[in-house]
């Protein structure tokens, strides 16, 4: 009896070890996987910065584009950037945000949604020059824009629409239940808990979506060749061609100068960080707005 159970210890013991080595290789393997990811992410941005820092300076920041962009800088291309950027999310968000409340909170949880969940969760993979296509005959076409910022803006919120109104539904699927209850239990209408309640505690996930939509928005190419333009100067409307700086460093690999592009290519990422951390200011600021109430 005593051998039995000091064999049935031997195997709980053996068991143990097993699963702590099985459990320190898993470790490994993560924290290899992680280190990897990052080490790629900063070899990335460690290259273009060596290759790009000297082609900044004042007069490429703060001139135009001339010779094609041989010569002179790309200030008006940020700035049809920037404009570029707040229009495709004023095209997308308000429209994304409302679609998902509807799907999430009016809708009937049929078969009619899971269908329309189906492809809009397919529409986020299709490939953008499709939708370049598409903006080009509906947009430009169609509606008579032609190459101009609104056409262009236009067909990036279409790009970007799925994967907000994806984000925007978790987002409010994750507020508790709770939290319209006591609204509801206190006299508010549903669409007054929907806007002081559910909208404000799911705005960190839809400040996340905005930041995604936003990323994919500035790095936008292939939707852009047909829609956009390639315009360098200073937009005066919305429907003067312009040209961002995703496709004018697209244009300086092709036609131009490479080290040129690396320049471009900077600036693009630098931006893309302050606009982030504007954002998630803005989302921090929210919640501490939130906290005080």
């Amino acid at each position: 009896m005593n051998q039995e159970r000091f064999l049935t210890k031997e195997k709980v013991l053996a068991n143990r070890t097993k699963q702590k080595r099985r459990q320190n290789t898993v470790y490994i393997l993560l924290y290899i996987a992680s280190f990897l990811a990052v080490a790629i992410l900063f070899l990335i941005l460690g290259y273009i910065f060596v290759n790009g820092i000297g082609e900044i300076s004042w007069e490429f920041l703060t001139d135009s584009v001339k010779d094609a962009g041989r010569e002179g800088g790309i200030l008006p291309v940020i700035i049809n950037t920037l404009y570029f950027v707040g229009l495709g999310l004023l095209f997308s968000a308000p429209l994304s945000i409302l679609a998902a409340i509807y799907m999430t909170e009016y809708s009937r949880q049929g078969l009619l949604i899971k269908i329309i969940r189906y492809f809009t969760t397919n529409l986020a993979g299709i490939p953008s020059i499709i939708f370049g296509l598409f903006g080009f005959m509906f947009f430009n076409k169609m509606f008579g824009w032609g190459y101009s910022l609104i056409g262009g803006a236009a067909t990036v919120a279409v790009v970007i629409l799925p994967t907000l109104i994806r984000t925007s539904e978790e987002a409010i699927m994750t507020v508790p239940a709770g939290y319209k209850e006591g609204s509801l239990a206190l006299g508010a209408t549903k669409w007054q808990t929907m806007r002081k309640v559910v909208i404000p505690a799911a705005s960190p996930g839809i400040i996340n979506g905005i930041i995604l939509g936003m990323g994919r928005i500035i790095g936008e190419t292939a939707a852009l060749l047909f829609t956009l333009g390639s315009g360098t100067t200073l937009v005066k409307g919305l429907f003067d061609s312009a040209r961002s700086l995703a496709l004018h460093l697209y244009v300086m690999v092709k036609e131009v100068s490479v080290s040129k592009a690396y320049g471009t290519a900077l600036v693009l990422i630098v931006i893309v960080l302050i606009l982030n951390l504007i954002a998630g200011a803005f989302g921090k600021r929210i919640n501490r707005y939130k906290e005080n109430l």
